[in-house]
């Protein structure tokens, strides 16, 4: 008898074992996409940690798996169509990647239209949620934002002034700044971040236009010997999209949902533009550190590159009104939303 009782709760042990175990399988398991490598700060910083509190919110219903540097497959790119045909659960990259996908974005790529990381990105989430409804209504969006305003890495040539920059090739990072570029005299080129490195280190361009939350884990600062910030208005800013497979999102439950939205919207934009913000000047110090020079574009300076690039806004604004837009209330309530989360 003591054998078959010891058998029994040996069985019932077993069960349990097995019961809880399938109680601790997830109901979804997402696989989140994205182009840096893993040593970034997006990684590192936003990403994962951000996966992880879904999961620990929804008490494990829900487990992401990162996956970096296009692992999956494709190139950067082609993240926001791997989402939207469900090909991956959930994607991050840059809007400008695929040029004349989303127009109306394009008034916070414009030279000259940031402010910091955080203001910005909390003002493109709120534009995003009250004027792009169309432009993304085929994924589920869980946050727009941008990086920290970006500046000039060059490899030869400090870069002082307006002059300075004539005739050098430059990496463009969206088609906006490739035309404010070429109004200023340089050889643009289109590259995305993960080609910056080769392209320098073989003279393919002369000049990185990035944020220093990149130049950190590409190690460009050991490529280049000169750095030129924009003090005032920056230079210009990527806009970025967090989004998920809509028809996932959908089939959802309400509760699950719920946990997504909590994680979504215009506070997780401001702590991405947080985590860009606080990141550029720890990412900083690698290229001061390096030995290279800095240059500061100010003052007087700053408006004679402002004036010179205007005439890209104004095709901007052109360009947006023969297409139906409104375009210069879509450019004031961009530098409007700006002023007000800069004030927040």
């Amino acid at each position: 008898m003591k054998k078959i009782q010891l058998a029994g709760l040996a069985l019932m042990a077993g069960s349990m074992i097995s019961m809880n175990s399938l109680a601790a399988e997830p109901e979804y398991s997402l696989k989140l996409h994205h182009f840096l490598p893993p040593m970034s700060m997006a990684h590192t910083q936003f990403l994962e940690p951000w996966a992880k509190k879904v999961e620990v919110e929804s008490n494990g219903r829900i487990k992401i798996d990162v996956y970096p540097a296009m692992q999956l497959g494709g190139k950067a790119p082609q993240l926001f169509d791997q989402v939207r045909k469900g090909i991956v659960d959930i994607s991050w990259t840059v809007a400008g990647y695929t040029p004349g996908r989303f127009p109306k974005m394009t008034s916070f790529e414009l030279p000259f239209i940031p402010g910091t990381a955080k203001a910005t990105s909390m003002a493109l989430q709120e534009y995003a949620e009250t004027e792009m409804q169309d432009e993304l209504k085929d994924v589920h969006l869980i946050a727009a934002h941008t990086h920290a305003p970006g500046s000039f890495h060059s490899r030869d040539k400090a870069i002082k002034t307006l002059e300075d920059i004539e005739g050098l090739k430059v990496r463009a990072p969206n088609k906006v700044m490739s035309d404010a570029f070429k109004t200023i005299g340089t050889n643009t080129i289109f590259l995305p971040v993960t080609e910056m490195p080769s392209a320098l280190s073989k003279g393919v361009i002369d000049v990185a236009v990035l944020p220093f939350e990149v130049v950190l884990p590409t190690k460009i600062y050991e490529l280049v010997k000169h750095h030129t910030e924009f003090k005032g208005a920056g230079l210009y800013a990527n806009t970025f999209i967090f989004s998920m497979n809509k028809d996932l999102y959908d089939s959802m439950p309400a509760d699950l949902q719920k946990v997504i939205d909590n994680n979504s919207g215009i506070t997780l934009a401001g702590h991405i533009g947080d985590l860009f913000d606080n990141y550029e000047v720890f990412a900083r110090k690698y290229a001061v550190d390096q030995g290279n020079s800095f240059d500061y574009i100010e003052g007087a300076e700053h408006q004679r590159w402002e004036k010179a690039m205007a005439p890209v806004t104004e095709q901007w604004l052109q360009d947006m009104n023969k297409d139906g837009y409104d375009a210069q209330r879509l450019l004031d309530k961009t530098k409007s939303l700006i002023k007000k989360y800069n004030d927040f």
